[in-house]
């Protein structure tokens, strides 16, 4: 078989790994879902999601999807950058972001194809042009809900909120080493490591502190 044939065939599992398992999701986290969105509206006014554009695959810009843990503010959706700040993150909201369970309506966005269960995490567009040249590269796959970069920076937040200056860190020091973990799946990504990567992920929530 012919390497274009196996990246068609690649890149057609790895839809319907997407279409299956978002599906499937969607379906039996409906109640739970439901529960939260129902807590969310009662521990704080405003919407139960939270929306924002995001840079995806061949620069193409997308809604990304996830319940709100923090109190309204507009430009959020425009990408404002509030590394380590916490004070406007609800009550709720501090469960949902350490346990990511704030990231499933993530899931719809794997479903109608402009995510992937596993790829680089989509970024806003003031940090795809701060590394044109990277994103470049990367932005040839979908993004993705998890990647070895999300587990390892699982904790990114308390880094940042330790830093004396969180945009310089997450820019100078964060964001570079995650632009290397992207290239790297960009580079080698294969379905069975796709599955190794959901196992990952799955492992590492529920052995949140």
């Amino acid at each position: 078989m012919h390497k274009r044939q196996l990246k068609l065939l690649d890149l057609f599992m790895k839809r319907m790994l997407d279409i299956i398992i978002s599906f499937t999701g969607l379906i039996f986290l409906f109640p739970l879902m439901a529960i939260i969105s129902l807590i969310i509206l009662l521990d704080d006014k405003g919407p139960v999601f939270f929306c924002q554009r995001r840079i995806g695959k061949y620069g193409k810009p997308f809604m990304v999807y996830k319940f709100r843990t923090m109190k309204v503010l507009n430009s959020a959706k425009e990408g404002v950058f509030e590394p380590g700040k916490n004070s406007r993150v609800t009550g709720v909201g501090k469960l949902l972001r350490k346990t990511k369970i704030d990231e499933l309506p993530q899931l719809f966005n794997v479903l109608i194809g402009n995510m992937s269960l596993v790829g680089p995490r989509p970024e806003v567009d003031k940090w795809v042009k701060a590394y044109p040249e990277r994103w470049e590269k990367i932005l040839k796959v979908k993004p993705g809900i998890t990647d070895n970069a999300s587990i390892i920076y699982r904790d990114e937040e308390k880094l940042l909120s330790d830093s004396d200056n969180p945009e310089l860190t997450y820019m100078d020091t964060i964001l570079p080493r995650k632009l290397d973990l992207y290239e790297e799946y960009v580079d080698n990504h294969t379905i069975i490591g796709d599955l190794r990567l959901i196992g990952k992920t799955i492992i590492a929530v529920f052995n949140f502190k």
